[in-house]
């Protein structure tokens, strides 16, 4: 499977496609993700947070991990 329920392999128009935004702070991305943010599955949704948001709670986003990510 190379994409996750409810998305297209084949792209799909980008009117269908909603603004990525930070879910902590809003800042818009244009376009896909930047390399510098982060995505994490919640309750089996995707959330992105940007550099910032990123860099801030590091600790905190490393916390969650097993050890064995470490």
């Amino acid at each position: 499977m190379t994409s996750l329920p409810g998305e297209s392999d084949q792209g799909g128009s980008t009117a269908e496609r909603r603004p990525l935004v930070c879910a902590r702070c809003g800042t818009p991305a244009d376009g896909p993700p930047p390399v510098t943010w982060t995505c994490s599955v919640e309750n089996g949704m995707r959330q992105y947070f940007c550099d910032g948001c990123s860099r801030e709670n590091l600790r905190a986003i490393e916390g969650r991990l097993d050890s064995a990510w470490w």
